[in-house]
């Protein structure tokens, strides 16, 4: 019999279906993507497969009421968790005028919606940790109760945007979580190329803050993590880096060919431990996750994605008159 892991964290049976739920839905948004894009229809992916229980997992621990959050690109999972909508997200993909980051001027990715308390990031990689930072500050100058997330690839744990965050935040012992999503590539370099100490949670010790690595394809140890790192935070005990180790399952976007660098043999191992499967075992296996369950589930996914791409790809673009719109103040 399998353990029943999640309701020792006090998840229920409802919480562990939508965990799912939540992460076949950013699998198969990112895979209609990958379609629209190699179509000609939509010019960009850059895509969260394989990261989705990581994404998924970390969120759902958090606050949707009044934490916030600061997503790096890849993080359909977390946006999803946090109220995007599949018509969001198609939306973005297709640059029109509802995409509700940008209006259809910005590049897919750039996950930004302030009623759920995204915030936008910026294409410069890890300039979202210091921003993290900086609103964690303000929460705790006006004693509001809510933590920071924000989330960067093992490649932006190099830049200096990370390390004068994560001293900052542990200095004034904020109320930040800082999750590194290491999907062993930057771009094309791999992690022993990038890192000479062995985990990124490693460098925790030299801001004075707690470190912790956990499997990213194990969304209920995600969990487990971020649940622990907020409360740490809202008791006033300062940030907590998270490393969660995962694999970026396609191309680091749709320009890329990562055959130049890794094996199609490397990449069939990864798919092994990859978490829609696994997950989907640990919910079959104590019966939560039914056939029939599965089935209507699958149709629900299905039918929100065409849905979403038949939206967003008859909506209307921009007006050229917009192209300024929120760049300059304008006269009352």
């Amino acid at each position: 019999m399998t353990e029943n892991r999640h309701t020792q964290l006090g998840l229920t049976d409802t919480d562990v279906i939508e965990i799912y739920e939540k992460m076949l839905l950013a699998r198969k948004i990112d895979e209609r993507m990958w379609l629209l894009n190699r179509a000609g229809k939509i010019p960009f992916v850059v895509s969260c497969q394989g990261q989705e229980a990581a994404q998924v997992g970390a969120a759902f621990a958090l606050n949707k009421e009044k934490d916030y959050i600061l997503p790096y690109y890849r993080d359909m999972g977390v946006v999803l968790i946090f109220g995007m909508t599949a018509r969001d997200l198609m939306l973005s993909a297709f640059a029109k005028a509802e995409d509700p980051n940008s209006g259809g001027r910005q590049m897919p990715g750039h996950f930004g919606q302030k009623k759920n308390r995204i915030v936008t990031g910026s294409s410069p990689v890890t300039t979202q940790v210091p921003h993290a930072v900086g609103i964690a500050l303000a929460g705790k100058m006006q004693q509001k109760d809510f933590v920071t997330f924000t989330t960067f690839g093992e490649g932006s744990s190099n830049q200096g945007d990370f390390h004068e965050g994560a001293n900052f935040a542990a200095v004034h012992k904020l109320p930040v979580i800082l999750m590194c999503e290491n999907n062993k590539y930057a771009i094309s370099v791999p992690i022993h190329k990038q890192l000479a100490c062995e985990k990124v949670s490693d460098r925790a010790i030299g801001y004075g803050m707690p470190g912790v690595t956990v499997d990213g394809n194990d969304p209920l140890e995600v969990y487990k993590a971020v649940k622990e790192a907020a409360d740490r935070g809202r008791r006033g005990e300062g940030p907590t880096l998270i490393e969660a180790v995962t694999y970026r399952l396609t191309p680091h976007s749709s320009d890329d060919d990562d055959l130049v660098y890794r094996s199609r043999e490397e990449v069939e191992e990864a798919k092994k431990k990859d978490a829609i499967i696994t997950f989907k075992l640990y919910l079959k296996k104590l019966n939560i996750l039914t056939d029939e369950k599965e089935v209507e589930l699958n149709e629900r996914i299905t039918n929100l994605v065409n849905d979403a791409t038949e939206y967003a790809e008859n909506a209307p673009y921009a007006l050229a008159e917009d192209a300024l719109k929120y760049v300059y103040a304008e006269e009352e």
